[in-house]
């Protein structure tokens, strides 16, 4: 027989760790930043596998948001038994300063947001949705100024294409396992994924690197070689 005591534990138990800041600062503190340099960060922690699949991207360029993963799964079913319900009950337990983490299960007919899922997602107080499937009602979500990042549009409504199974629980979506509570950073390059353990180290870091490319640029723009630079403790 397997022993699959410390898989379950870890996939099944995740519990939340406390953090030193509130989640809004946190988020917005986030929100200051750009996922490259959030990325850098988690590469020093032989993190490589953080951001989320590139097709997903903003519905507008500059849209940008931090949250804490409220996350949902569904996946293809006809059957439509139930779903308003479920759908109802997970938009009710939506958190404040929550990102909106939905895993599809790969199903790609479907629009899984719109506009009234934004509006929903507004009053409880929701920062932006991630969604890895379809988006509908473009011009109305886009009057809502709410970030959305998706893979595509379709005018296909779920009902009778897919159900929620289940939501906040962990989800994966490309390489990256991700559980309520983890920090959610999208900005134009994607979606990255910071563990909640370490997302005030993440943060702090990401900020020091920040203010370093400042002084990066200053350099060039004082005429520094690509070499002299480097000696300076710069990169590229």
């Amino acid at each position: 027989m397997m022993n699959l005591e410390k898989l379950s534990a870890q996939l099944d138990h995740h519990s939340l760790v406390a953090l030193p800041i509130t989640e809004k600062e946190l988020c917005e503190r986030y929100e200051a930043l750009y996922t490259g340099a959030v990325n850098d960060v988690l590469r020093e922690h032989a993190l490589l596998d953080q951001a989320l699949p590139h097709e997903i991207l903003p519905l507008r360029l500059e849209m940008k948001a931090a949250g804490i993963a409220f996350t949902i799964r569904s996946s293809r079913n006809p059957s439509i038994q139930g779903e308003m319900i479920k759908r109802a009950e997970m938009l009710d337990d939506m958190p404040t300063n929550c990102m909106v983490i939905w895993d599809t299960g790969g199903e790609q007919e479907a629009a899984h947001w719109g506009e009234v899922m934004t509006a929903s997602a507004i009053a409880r107080g929701a920062r932006g949705a991630v969604i890895d499937g379809g988006l509908r009602d473009t011009m109305q979500v886009l009057a809502q100024n709410f970030p959305v990042f998706h893979r595509y549009r379709t005018s296909n409504g779920t009902l009778g294409r897919c159900k929620i199974i289940d939501y906040n629980v962990p989800v994966k979506i490309g390489k990256v396992i991700i559980y309520p509570g983890d920090l959610i950073f999208a900005d134009v390059d994607g979606a990255v994924v910071v563990p909640r353990e370490m997302a005030f180290l993440v943060l702090e870091r990401a900020e020091s690197i920040r203010k370093n490319e400042n002084e990066i640029r200053s350099w060039v723009k004082e005429g520094f070689s690509a070499k002299e630079v480097v000696n300076r403790g710069g990169y590229f």
